[in-house]
């Protein structure tokens, strides 16, 4: 089997609660539509990662158990040996640390693999590929984990940060920037989300990017890093593959190996992107000339800065005299939430959790 320069993987096994109600455990974020295109945000990924993968017989998707048959759904192409299958969530370090080996095993350990979240919106898909050719690049001439810097256009409290430290050379050719290269650099350090006059001091330094939670290396290369700074994740996938999971501890990849590893890199890129973290992240992606995001019916007075979703086109929401505020519809369930608050739908889940007559809403 010939490599592409590039095997991606797709990570899927998020809940996205944040988008509840919309969001529920057998349908979470990456199932849905939110951007009015019709299209998911697992099946949008999928689309942008096939020509660099040369093809379906070269994407990967690592989800969960309960999500595997809406993946297949979502998905139809994936080949069933390219679907990896959790039996339980443990973050990302096991889901990173599984595919990897499994990309070993079949293409050999210089194969290039991606890493990318299934619930990302990406804008300019051109400068994106070629950030991908220019990672790919990188991570096939040095021993490097290069993660994709998103340079920040505010000072974001939401998003961790990645500080660039000396550089080490270019790659790629940036169609946004006339075919220049993409200058790569050394990543000093990770740093968590900051508060307001920390992330307004990164700014003013030009030197630090938001940490997309995309990355892009040689297998060989992150498993020796794995081996190193992992073991008791990487040992007993190795030894005793999925089986393993009951035991294994929960990390994300960020912390069990990209803040310890002296092999990490950042490119940093501006191509358009949002995570999607809350309901306000569908603002800044549809925010017009309206006063208000319309993705439902809705009929109102003196009601402004406000966002509406309903599931049902016959549904109608009615307002008055509201501003800032979030309501979304989905069945019998409605959020009324004000938009500086959505970030605390989190916890509204835990106490639906630990009602016997509301669980089923989760």
């Amino acid at each position: 089997m010939s490599n592409p320069s590039l095997i991606p993987v797709i990570l899927a096994g998020g809940k996205g609660e944040r988008f509840w109600p919309l969001s529920r455990k057998h349908r979470p974020k990456q199932f849905l539509s939110l951007d009015g295109s019709g299209k998911s945000l697992l099946q949008a990924t999928a689309e942008r990662l096939l020509e660099v993968a040369e093809g379906w017989e070269n994407l990967w998707v690592v989800t969960a158990a309960h999500l595997a048959d809406g993946v297949r759904e979502q998905l139809p192409d994936l080949p069933e040996a390219n679907l990896l299958v959790e039996p339980e969530g443990r973050d990302t370090a096991p889901a990173v640390a599984w595919s990897t080996l499994e990309i070993a095993r079949r293409y050999g350990n210089d194969a290039v693999v991606g890493f990318f979240p299934a619930d990302h919106w990406i804008a300019d898909q051109a400068t994106f590929q070629a950030t991908l050719t220019a990672a790919a690049e990188l991570a096939a001439k040095e021993a490097a984990i290069v993660t994709l810097g998103i340079t920040p256009t505010y000072p974001s409290t939401g998003y961790g940060y990645i500080q660039q430290g000396a550089e080490a050379g270019y790659y790629g050719a940036n169609p946004a920037a006339n075919g220049a290269s993409f200058p790569a650099y050394r990543v000093d350090r990770f740093t968590e989300k900051p508060d307001r006059e920390t992330a307004e001091q990164f700014l003013a330094t030009g030197k630090f990017s938001w940490n997309s939670g995309m990355f892009v290396f040689r297998a060989g290369v992150t498993l020796d890093e794995l081996l190193t700074y992992a073991p008791e994740i990487l040992g007993p996938i190795e030894e005793k593959g999925v089986a393993a999971y009951a035991d294994l501890p929960k990390k994300s990849i960020d912390y069990a190996l990209m803040e310890k590893t002296q092999q990490a890199y950042v490119l940093p890129v501006a191509f358009g992107w949002d995570d999607l973290g809350d309901w306000n992240a569908i603002e800044r992606l549809l925010k017009g000339d309206n006063p208000n995001v319309e993705l439902a019916r809705h009929v109102g007075l003196d009601t402004q800065g406000a966002l509406f979703y309903a599931t049902d086109n016959d549904d109608v929401i009615v307002t008055i005299g509201l501003e800032d505020t979030v309501i979304v519809r989905d069945g019998k369930v409605t959020l009324i939430v004000k938009k500086d608050r959505t970030q605390e739908i989190k916890n509204v889940l835990k106490e639906l959790q630990a009602d016997p007559n509301l669980k089923h809403l989760l």
